[in-house]
């Protein structure tokens, strides 16, 4: 596409968050919007500031579990405009706490919300973009979808999955040439998504450290891949090192990732246990961001990257000296 103006775009998740500031970056450029998520009033609300942008803005209460319900959502924006141009999936929820402490039921909800939804998303709009010869489908995956995860294993292992999904996808449509499928990459983004998260730590869900990728950047993103399709967007620095690190060090990764999982939750004040948002919308954190967001010390990223390439070098002399060896 050459231009946004009257496109037809449906975003499944657009109540908070990147969803509603992605939601508000298509109205300006005179998109035709569908939005989706749980929360009908919420939705309202956008839909609202999308007309006052500029766009024209349709309402279709959405969860992204239900396959039928998500066949609904494409039916609906078919009916009204007549097709469907974009598709986003953004949808997704969190469950924190040690895995075997976590309730299985939890994990499975993750699950659904975060894998089976956006697979119910491209099952429902895939046959129309065939039928049209073309289409844009944008996947919301995170820097979780490589890096590990202590305390969220489900999240992880939801991302990696919807990886895997998204890679099939473009190998299976290779003879679409007007048909993409995106991943866009964040790492923690300052959102209403820690106020939304179940929490079975016994501690309070708080940023460690600096909050490093703005929504409204992640947003962005998701528009400019509309109309300039690639296969993979990362979104922040810390996204690029935190992947180059899990390439070059896994292990490293690892280990850093779970002891600074552990003392971070050692430090947190006592909280109950919540399921958050995972079985119900819950009331709190409607906005494009959670608040949580403070500029980071100029000494972080230099620190980062200089342990990346420390555990880069230190993987490197390891796989010299091994081939030396042989």
């Amino acid at each position: 596409m050459d231009s946004l103006e009257g496109a037809v775009v449906v975003i499944a998740g657009a109540s908070s968050g990147i969803g509603r500031a992605a939601a508000q970056g298509f109205a300006r450029q005179g998109a035709r919007l569908v939005l989706a998520a749980r929360r009908e009033g919420l939705l309202e609300e956008v839909a609202e500031e999308c007309r006052a942008l500029g766009g024209e803005a349709l309402v279709v209460p959405t969860d992204v579990t239900d396959a039928g319900a998500v066949r609904h959502l494409a039916g609906r924006a078919v009916e009204a405009f007549g097709g469907i141009d974009v598709w986003v999936n953004n949808a997704g929820v969190g469950a924190v706490g040690r895995f075997e402490e976590t309730p299985v039921e939890a994990h499975r909800r993750v699950i659904e919300t975060n894998l089976l939804g956006p697979l119910h998303g491209a099952h429902a709009v895939l046959p129309i973009f065939r039928r049209q010869g073309r289409g844009v489908l944008i996947n919301t995956i995170s820097v979780g979808a490589y890096a590990p995860a202590p305390y969220a294993a489900a999240y992880a292992a939801s991302k990696f999955g919807l990886e895997g999904l998204v890679e099939s996808l473009r190998a299976e449509l290779g003879d679409e040439p007007g048909i993409h499928v995106c991943g866009v990459y964040p790492s923690f983004t300052d959102t209403p998504g820690m106020m939304h998260g179940a929490n079975y730590t016994g501690h309070a869900l708080e940023p460690e450290g600096p909050i490093y990728d703005d929504p409204e950047d992640v947003a962005e993103t998701i528009v400019a891949l509309a109309l300039r399709p690639r296969a993979r967007v990362t979104v922040g620095a810390l996204a690029k090192l935190a992947l180059l690190g899990h390439a070059v060090a896994p292990r490293v990764m690892e280990a850093v990732a779970g002891y600074g999982a552990r003392r971070h939750f050692a430090r947190t004040p006592p909280a109950p246990a919540s399921d958050g948002n995972l079985f119900e919308p819950v009331e709190e954190g409607r906005g494009v961001y959670g608040g949580f967001n403070r500029p980071p010390p100029a000494w972080a990223a230099p620190a980062v990257l200089a342990g990346v390439a420390a555990a880069a070098a230190a993987a490197y002399v390891g796989f010299t000296r091994r081939n030396t060896r042989h």
